[in-house]
């Protein structure tokens, strides 16, 4: 039995953290093999669950130190059937590993949740198609269509809400929404930007979400920032649009490469950790209404702990692959 799924607990107000980027941190520091980026791979081995465990452990634990709330987003960026076709996944296989993804946020839950410290288990759901390039796109309707079996899946091995991570089109985040709607599901709806702030393509983000929300009823919960530098969608966030109001979360790169600089980059650009935690702090004190902070490429545990020491909540040591953390 999932949490009450409304309202959502960080609608009401608090510091929520997430993870930061799974699969480049899988990839680049642990030496995993995530083809086409797609981390619920793991699942289908003993040894794989038991890493993608260890990596959400050691922020469930800075979560559960500092006493902020805590969103576990789903291993299932690409499992969808599309990605789960070119790794040779049936529907079937493909939604017992959907299912095993919310199985594994549950026994998370159940290890870290604490007074202080509620978690939420989101299932996450990425683009159809590459995460940086909308190409032709697809209609609200078949992109519902598309994403509704595995929201469906979700929901039914109890995530409490969707995300829909480094979305490019407003009309496949309208389709997600209704996907979402349709299955009972709160969601939250995270957009990538380019360096000038704007959507692949070249949609105003304020427009987006206006987009969004008129075609859905207002249905998402909230919206979110993802696979960007602050830099790139700082000055985006700075509009007086009333639209803006409803990002609650961000989900940055470490990287100030564009999309196109990172696909050729032959090497991982993890910024600098501190720098990183001084930008969302900044942003935090002109967006006080922006609540879910995590992460997302080339950034890990460090990155994650930076931002609590720059909102003067948490020192943070690593220990092996778990993490200690003291109040401040």
């Amino acid at each position: 039995m999932s949490l009450d799924r409304s309202p959502l607990p960080q609608l009401g107000g608090g510091l929520f953290l997430t993870d930061g980027g799974i699969e480049t941190t899988l990839i680049f520091h642990d030496g995993l093999a995530l083809p086409y980026f797609a981390a619920f791979d793991l699942l289908k081995t003993p040894a794989g669950t038991a890493a993608l465990y260890a990596y959400y452990e050691r922020y469930a634990a800075m979560a559960r130190a500092c006493r902020a709330g805590f969103v576990l987003e789903s291993p299932t960026w690409r499992a969808s059937s599309d990605w789960g076709d070119k790794l040779g996944y049936s529907a079937a296989a493909l939604a017992a590993a959907n299912r095993n993804a919310i199985a594994l946020m549950w026994r998370l839950r159940a290890a870290f949740a604490a007074e202080g410290s509620p978690m939420v288990i989101s299932g996450c759901v990425g683009p159809r198609g590459d995460g940086y390039d909308p190409g032709s796109g697809m209609g609200a309707e078949e992109a519902s269509d598309y994403h509704g079996a595995q929201i469906a899946a979700l929901a039914r091995a109890g995530a409490d809400m969707v995300t829909a991570t480094t979305m490019t089109t407003t009309n496949e985040a309208i389709g997600v929404a209704r996907a979402a709607e349709a299955a009972g599901l709160p969601v939250a709806i995270s957009f990538t930007v380019e360096t000038d702030g704007r959507l692949p393509t070249g949609q105003g983000l304020a427009e987006a979400i206006e987009a969004v929300d008129q075609a859905t009823r207002h249905h998402p919960s909230y919206y979110m920032v993802n696979c960007a530098h602050p830099t790139h969608f700082d000055g985006a966030l700075a509009s007086d649009r009333a639209s803006l109001q409803r990002i609650r979360g961000l989900r940055a790169n470490a990287s100030r490469l564009s999309h196109a600089e990172l696909n050729e980059a032959p090497e991982l650009d993890a910024g600098d950790p501190s720098e990183f935690g001084q930008q969302y702090r900044a942003l935090l004190a002109q967006h006080p209404h922006i609540n879910v902070l995590g992460g997302c490429c080339g950034t890990d545990h460090r990155h994650l702990a930076a931002i609590c020491s720059a909102l003067g909540l948490a020192a943070v040591e690593e220990q092996g692959r778990g993490t200690t953390a003291a109040r401040a």
